[in-house]
C-alpha cells in the first residue's frame, strides 16, 4: 500500500501543485518542511479544519488526505496530535453522536435497511469479522450495543426482535441527506416538514430552490426563538402569499440559558449547562415541546389506529412528569441516565477485564461502562459511547474540577469525555510495542509495571501483547488505502464543478466523476435546469466563497435580533482584493451586486489586502468572499404586518446561499459552498 501511495502522489510535484493552487513553490516547500518536521517523537502536529475543507465535492477526500499525512508522521494518539474538526455550533458533535444523521443510530451504529429482515440479519451485516488474531476488533460488540439501544427505545414492553421490527428501516441504497430532502420536497414529495432550530431558507444550498420547495408543503412547523426566513418564507422576496398553500405553525422555544442539558464539543467533552432563567411568554424547552407532540400523536394512534401504530404506542417515555396543569415537564437528567443505560434485571456478569471474576447487578443499576453491556436484552443504553457518563456520583458532565494531573492538558475531572472519559483517542499509538512512550516529555499513557496510568488507555494491551492500537478497525491497523468511498481509495485532486480553469492538470477528468448533481435539465424544473455552469463562463469570472464573522452565528436568527451585534455587523458585504477593485472601479463602501447562475444578493464592497489575486497556471484568478449570516427577515425594506416584531437595529442583505450550487460530495452529500463562480457588479 505504501508503494501505491508513493506512486499516486509522486505526480504531485512542487511545479504541479504550484500551478494548480497558485501558491509559490518556495512557500509550498517551506510549509511542507515545517509540517513534516513534526514526524519526530519529540514533536507533534495537529490539523484543525472546518467548512473550508469540507464544503467541496472533494470534501471527504480532503480530510482523508490529512488523515494519511498524520498517520505517516505519527501524529495520531499523541499529545498535540490528531485531526480536529472546528464545529460551527457548540453541539454538532453531540448531535451526530446521538444519531442526527439519517444513516446511523446513536453511537454510530449503522441503521438497518429493508433487506435486513431480522435482528440477526442486522447484527450479522453490521458486525465486522477479522482473521487477525491479535486485533481487538471492538466493533465485534455491535450486537451488545444494538440490543441495548433497542431496550432504551422500547424497554421490556416487547422482545428484542419485536423492537427491531418496530424500528424504521432505510430503503436499500436510499439517501435521505439534506440535498435529497429538499430536492424531493421541491418535487412535491413531502406533505409536511419540521424546521427545528434551523433556518433552511438561508442555510440551504441554492436557497431560491429551498424557498420554492417550502411552497409545495401542506404544512410547516417552525420551532425557533425568533421569526426567521423559513417561518415567513411565504412573504419573502418574490413570493405571492395568495398562491402558496403551506400552513405555517410557529412554536416558540427556549434558548440555551432558559433550559438545562448537555452539549458535546468537537473534543468529545460532554459538558452540562444549567438553566439560568425561565423562557418568556409561551416559549418552552425543546424537550417539553417534543414530549407534548409525542403524547398527542400517541393518543391519536391509540384512539384511531393507523399503520404500524405500535412503533409509537409502545415507545417508552419516562423522561419527566405531568404538572398540576396537565403539562408534561421533560427532565433532561432522566434522559442522561437513559443514555448511560441500566441493568433491566438482576444479573451476574463476568468482568470483561478480568476473566473468571464476576460482578452482581440489581435491576435498575446504572451500567458502569459499555464493556458491561449485554446482547441478550438485559441492559439498556440510549447511546453506548456515553455509557459511563452517569454513575452513583451523579452526572459526570457536571464536574468542574480544574486540576490537570497529566501535565499535558487532559483535565480528566472537568466534565466527561466519551468514550469512558478517554481524552485522546487511539492513545495506544503513543507508545511503542514495549509500552514506552515515543515522547517521554509528554506521555499520554505510561506502564508503571502493573497497569497503565495517565489517560484511559485506548487500543493497547499489556506491553508485549502485540495488540495493534486501532481497535475500531477490524484488523487493528490504520489504513493508508481506504476502500469503501465513492471516489476511490486514495484522495485525488479535482476542480470544483464551477471553476475558472479549463482543465485539471493532474487528470483528464476535470471534476470529481461521482459528484451528486441535481442541476441538469430533466432532473428538476426550470429553476435548477441552469443552476450550475460546468465550463468557464464569462458571465461569472470570479471565484466566490462563503464564510463566517465572529459577530454573528449561523444564519443570524439569534444574533441579527441582538442590537449590539447587528450594529457591529449591519449587513451583507463582499470582500474583494485591491487589484479587483481597481479593475472594476469599485471603492470601499460602494454598493455591489454579487450574482451567480442561481441568484443575486446586494452587498457593500470591502476592499482589502487580505484577498489577493492568484496565478493559476499562468492565468490571474480573482476570489471574493461573502458572509452567510444574513437574510431579509431583519431588513427595514421587508413588508411588516400588524403585530410583527421589528428588530431594534435593522440588518441589510439576503442569504449568501442564494448564490451557492445545489451539488454535493458523493460520500457525505455536503454542498460545495466554498468554491463557485460569480460576477461582482457595481450598482
Amino acid at each position: 500500500m505504501f508503494q501505491l501511495l508513493k506512486k499516486q502522489y509522486g505526480r504531485y510535484t512542487l511545479d504541479i501543485v504550484s500551478r494548480i493552487t497558485g501558491t509559490p513553490k518556495d512557500k509550498l516547500e517551506e510549509i511542507y518542511k515545517l509540517y513534516a518536521s513534526t514526524g519526530r517523537p519529540d514533536k507533534a502536529g495537529v490539523e484543525l479544519y472546518a467548512m473550508g475543507w469540507t464544503q467541496h465535492t472533494t470534501g471527504t477526500q480532503t480530510v482523508r488526505a490529512m488523515a494519511i499525512i498524520q498517520l505517516l508522521l505519527g501524529n495520531i494518539g499523541i499529545a498535540g496530535g490528531g485531526i480536529a474538526a472546528m464545529r460551527g455550533e457548540s453541539n454538532v458533535q453531540g448531535s451526530t453522536d446521538h444519531g442526527l444523521l439519517f444513516h446511523i443510530w446513536p453511537g454510530y451504529l449503522g441503521a438497518p435497511t429493508a433487506s435486513m429482515k431480522t435482528l440477526k440479519d442486522f447484527n450479522e451485516k453490521r458486525t465486522p469479522q477479522t482473521k487477525e488474531e491479535k486485533s481487538l476488533n471492538w466493533w465485534k460488540n455491535f450486537p451488545k450495543y444494538s440490543a441495548s439501544f433497542l431496550r432504551a427505545m422500547y424497554g421490556t414492553n416487547v422482545s428484542l426482535e419485536e423492537a427491531y421490527q418496530l424500528m424504521p428501516k432505510l430503503d436499500d441504497g436510499a439517501n435521505y441527506s439534506w440535498l435529497m430532502i429538499f430536492d424531493q420536497m421541491y418535487k412535491g414529495k413531502f406533505t409536511g416538514f419540521f424546521a427545528w432550530g434551523m433556518n433552511p431558507a438561508c442555510s440551504g444550498a441554492h436557497s431560491n430552490k429551498v424557498r420554492q420547495a417550502l411552497t409545495k408543503l401542506d404544512w410547516l412547523v417552525n420551532v425557533n426563538l425568533f421569526d426567521n426566513e423559513t417561518g415567513s418564507f411565504w412573504r419573502g422576496p418574490g413570493m405571492d402569499p395568495t398562491k402558496i398553500k403551506t400552513e405555517v405553525f410557529l412554536l416558540p422555544c427556549a434558548s440555551s440559558i432558559e433550559k438545562e442539558g448537555s452539549i458535546a464539543n468537537s473534543g468529545r467533552w460532554q459538558q452540562w449547562r444549567y438553566k439560568a432563567i425561565d423562557p418568556p411568554g409561551e416559549a418552552k424547552p425543546d424537550g417539553d415541546i417534543m414530549s407534548e407532540l409525542f403524547f398527542r400523536v400517541k393518543e391519536l394512534y391509540e384512539k384511531e389506529g393507523g399503520p404500524h401504530k405500535e412503533a409509537i404506542t409502545k415507545l417508552t417515555w419516562p423522561y419527566g412528569k405531568k404538572t398540576l396543569t396537565g403539562h408534561f415537564h421533560y427532565d433532561p437528567r432522566m434522559v442522561a441516565a437513559e443514555i448511560n443505560g441500566y441493568f433491566l434485571e438482576d444479573k451476574k456478569v463476568e468482568n470483561p477485564f478480568k476473566k473468571g471474576e464476576f460482578r452482581e447487578f440489581k435491576k435498575g443499576d446504572l451500567v458502569p461502562a459499555f464493556a458491561w453491556l449485554q446482547d441478550d436484552g438485559s441492559t439498556s443504553s440510549g447511546c453506548w459511547i456515553y455509557c459511563g457518563s452517569v454513575s452513583e456520583k451523579g452526572i459526570l458532565a457536571m464536574r468542574r474540577i480544574n486540576k490537570d494531573a497529566s501535565g499535558i492538558g487532559l483535565y480528566s475531572e472537568w466534565a466527561w469525555c466519551w468514550p469512558v472519559n478517554r481524552r485522546i483517542l487511539y492513545n495506544g499509538a503513543s507508545v511503542d510495542l514495549k509500552g514506552e512512550p515515543w515522547n517521554k516529555k509528554t506521555p499520554v499513557i505510561i506502564w508503571n509495571g502493573e497497569k497503565w496510568i495517565g489517560d484511559v488507555p485506548d487500543g493497547v494491551g499489556d506491553p508485549g501483547s502485540g495488540r495493534p492500537p486501532f481497535i475500531m478497525k477490524p484488523d487493528g491497523v490504520a489504513s493508508l488505502f481506504g476502500p469503501g468511498l465513492a471516489d476511490g481509495p486514495f484522495p485525488e485532486h479535482y476542480e470544483p464543478l464551477e471553476c475558472p480553469v479549463d482543465k485539471n492538470i493532474l487528470s483528464p477528468q476535470k471534476h470529481n466523476p461521482v459528484i451528486k448533481r441535481f442541476d441538469k435539465a430533466g432532473v428538476g424544473s426550470d429553476l435548477d435546469a441552469f443552476a450550475s455552469v460546468d465550463a468557464c463562463d464569462p458571465r461569472f469570472p470570479f471565484v466566490c466563497s462563503t464564510y463566517r464573522v465572529s459577530e454573528h452565528w449561523q444564519t443570524g436568527v439569534l444574533t441579527r435580533w441582538c442590537p449590539w451585534l447587528a450594529e457591529m455587523q449591519p449587513g451583507m458585504f463582499c470582500e474583494i482584493s485591491i487589484e479587483l477593485a481597481r479593475e472594476k472601479g469599485i471603492s470601499n463602501g460602494d454598493k455591489v451586486v454579487v450574482k451567480s447562475a442561481r441568484g443575486e444578493v446586494e452587498a457593500t464592497a470591502i476592499v482589502t489586502p487580505r484577498l489577493k489575486p492568484l496565478n493559476i497556471d499562468g492565468k490571474i484568478i480573482h476570489q471574493v468572499g461573502i458572509p452567510w449570516h444574513f437574510g431579509w427577515i431583519t431588513s427595514k425594506n421587508r413588508k411588516y404586518y400588524p403585530g410583527d416584531k421589528k428588530p431594534e437595529i435593522f440588518t441589510e442583505g439576503d442569504a449568501a446561499n442564494l448564490l451557492t450550487p445545489f451539488i454535493g460530495d458523493p460520500n457525505t452529500m455536503i454542498p460545495e459552498s466554498k468554491a463557485f463562480m460569480v460576477n461582482v457588479i457595481k450598482k
